[in-house]
């Protein structure tokens, strides 16, 4: 007759069998499953796979302005920047990342986004004792293009340009494409706070020891606007070649 186990020996054995198949050679542990797309909240992952390739490695800057900037963070709120995070910015370069919007970032990424940016590079007091322009243009005033003339030829030609054609310490600024791709709201932002990482200052040190004023950041961007094309899109020889409605 065979010898019975003893029922605790018994157990044991079970447990090794079934616990066998978690610890098999070649099985991936727990740690090591990858993730659905919609699960990361890895804020490296994130701002890697959806930002730098425009705002730069670390928020330092590329074809778009570095949000790592924290003089950009001291005067953009965190609702303005979750918003076109979200939402995108129409008809400009800046596309929707929310899936509301049609992009493919649940909202909780968005957040993990737009709150790390602050936390990790926002630098708080940076403008202590300094009134920067607002953000956005809070008087929704068109502002006067004839004189955003002028101020540009105080603040800016001397870097970009005649008529911001480009210069030697700066890139045209009235380029048809540029103009095409960016907002007014992106423009105002370029014109308070430049581009730190290309040497462009911001609203202060244009001329030293004369700020930017409010009117005067309002009124560069209505000129600056006014260079648009009015037909974006069409090549200005297609523009003058376009018979008048009738014509034969």
């Amino acid at each position: 007759m065979r010898a019975l186990l003893h029922p605790c020996i018994s157990l044991a054995l079970g447990a090794l069998l079934l616990g066998g198949c978690e610890f098999s050679h070649g099985r991936p542990g727990k740690d090591s499953e990858t993730l659905a797309p919609d699960e990361i909240l890895d804020f490296k992952i994130l701002y890697a796979e959806n930002c730098a390739g425009c705002h730069g490695t670390d928020g330092r800057g590329g074809a778009a302005i570095a949000l790592g900037d924290p003089v950009y963070l001291a005067i953009a709120e965190e609702a303005a920047m979750r918003k076109v995070t979200a939402e995108g910015v129409r008809g400009t370069s800046m596309p929707a990342f929310a899936r509301s919007a049609g992009g493919m970032l649940t909202d909780k990424q968005i957040d993990v986004i737009t709150t790390q940016i602050r936390a990790r590079w926002a630098r708080p007091g940076i403008l202590a004792g300094v009134r920067a322009p607002s953000y956005e243009n809070l008087q929704k005033s068109p502002g006067d293009a004839a004189r955003g003339g002028l101020v540009y030829k105080t603040y800016c030609e001397s870097c970009h340009g005649a008529e911001g054609r480009g210069g030697d310490k700066g890139s045209a600024i009235t380029d048809r494409a540029f103009l095409e791709l960016v907002s007014d709201q992106e423009l105002r932002t370029l014109v308070i706070v430049g581009r730190p990482e290309l040497n462009a200052p911001d609203w202060r040190g244009n001329v030293p020891g004369k700020p930017m004023s409010e009117a005067d950041v309002t009124d560069v961007v209505a000129w600056l606007a006014s260079r648009r094309a009015q037909n974006p899109g069409l090549p200005y020889r297609a523009i003058e070649s376009t018979p008048a409605p009738g014509a034969r």
